[in-house]
């Protein structure tokens, strides 16, 4: 079974950043929408630099996360800050999604669908929704949805809908993350159940608002273990 992918997101701080360079993370996650964890470009690119120090000689990729962006301002932005990854977290549209992968070549775009807390509640984003970014992502990512904002509420959705979500995905040749909710004591929960592609972690791994290196750790370790 091929390595689970590891997505730490909301840095903000370079001492944390060099504090993390010994995880055997893949990607690190910028956010540059609105949010207490959001960045300027200036940030990003002084973060984005910290990355050449990692000391496993593999660096993890930045991800910038983007909501409802328009062309001209994701131009803007990678023009002075070297993203590996375009991670849509609105209501973009395949067809949105699909002209920024034709804009910007030399990145990935990831999507981020929004799946309700309870088997209860209807999904904003069905299965169903799968087949529409066929050919218009590298991506697929799923988060809870949240009726004050574009997820990053620290809560989890219903995992029993991830089976639904990767039969789609998988007919597609589309890679699917989780986030929503994840930190160390719930992730290999996750893993184990359902095997995704990658995770995506943000305020699971923070104490006080800040990431937690030990927090990190841990998550990082339950992942990546064998």
């Amino acid at each position: 079974m091929a390595e689970t992918l590891v997505k730490i997101c909301g840095l903000q701080d370079v001492e944390v950043l060099k504090s993390m360079k010994r995880l055997p993370v893949d990607y690190i996650g910028f956010v540059f929408a609105e949010s207490r964890r959001r960045v300027s470009p200036g940030q990003a690119a002084e973060l984005i630099a910290g990355l050449a120090e990692w000391e496993n000689g593999n660096p993890p990729l930045a991800a910038g996360v983007f909501v409802n962006p328009t062309l001209a301002e994701l131009a803007a932005l990678l023009s002075t800050v070297p993203l590996k990854v375009i991670q849509l977290h609105g209501r973009e549209s395949a067809e949105l999604c699909r002209a920024v992968k034709a804009a910007f070549p030399q990145v990935q775009v990831w999507k981020a669908l929004s799946v309700a807390k309870s088997k209860a509640e209807s999904d904003a984003d069905g299965p169903h929704a799968l087949q529409q970014y066929a050919g218009a992502v590298d991506a697929l990512l799923l988060d809870t949805y949240d009726p004050a904002g574009s997820g990053g509420s620290g809560q989890t959705f219903d995992w029993g809908k991830i089976p639904s979500y990767q039969q789609a995905a998988s007919e597609y040749g589309l890679p699917l993350f989780v986030a929503g909710g994840l930190h160390p004591d719930n992730v290999r929960e996750l893993l184990d159940g359902y095997a995704p592609y990658g995770v995506d972690v943000s305020s699971g791994v923070e104490s006080g608002g800040v990431k937690d290196l030990i927090k990190m750790t841990a998550f990082v370790e339950r992942v990546k273990q064998s």
